[in-house]
């Protein structure tokens, strides 16, 4: 079994949330493309770890996609006082959002089934809420906000997530200050490309946002 895609649900949340971002934020940032990739792969347990000071518009995204595919949005804080302002900027925005504070570790027990989830790389050690995330069965796609906006040179995806996981693919999209996405394959399936196989390699630069398309 993998992550189907459902390109329907996928226009409804984006459209949802670039009405809904403009009313109450008056922009929809980059929330429209994580809400349409959220509900596109059809996600049933969708995990942010959001920052203080974060703007909202992403998070306003992920709950609309959950609507659409009838999961369950949870995000993930370091203490109260940052649950106290996201809950009450969701309820501005008439959501009613689902906050667990704590430690990666804690925070992650009962979370298991994990197949989409945003990270700002903002938070502190937001590489270890990826090492501790328990994802699904059918793969999940993984996405680290704010990517450029932190100098993380030596972040890799393969060493960041469980030994166990397998990444399909990885991009980095010049999108708001970066959005660093990774498709984890399913359990049991195969990312070595067959012998005699050829495959295209997508390569973005960091500082310009230049795009290189590459056939190995």
């Amino acid at each position: 079994m993998k992550l189907d895609w459902c390109p329907e649900t996928a226009t409804k949340a984006f459209l949802d949330t670039v009405e809904t971002c403009k009313v109450v934020y008056n922009e929809s940032s980059v929330a429209e493309m994580v809400s349409a990739m959220a509900a596109g792969w059809n996600a049933k347990l969708i995990v942010e770890a959001w920052s203080q000071g974060g703007m909202m518009a992403t998070s306003i995204g992920l709950a609309i996609a959950s609507h659409h595919s009838g999961g369950r949005h949870v995000c993930i804080v370091a203490d109260e006082a940052s649950r106290s302002k996201y809950i009450q900027a969701m309820e501005k925005a008439g959501k009613s959002p689902e906050v667990i504070v704590g430690e990666p570790e804690d925070a992650m027990n009962g979370l298991e089934g994990i197949d989409f989830m945003v990270v700002d790389c903002r938070c502190n050690d937001f590489a270890r809420i990826f090492k501790v995330a328990k994802l699904g069965e059918k793969g999940a796609v993984l996405i680290r906000k704010n990517a450029l906006a932190k100098a993380e040179s030596d972040f890799r995806w393969r060493t960041a997530l469980d030994a166990k996981a397998r990444i399909v693919r990885s991009v980095l999209l010049p999108v708001g200050k970066g959005l660093d996405v990774a498709h984890v394959g399913a359990r049991g399936g195969n990312s070595v490309p067959r012998k005699g196989e050829r495959r295209w390699i997508k390569y973005i630069d960091r500082q310009t946002g230049e795009e290189f398309i590459i056939r190995k």
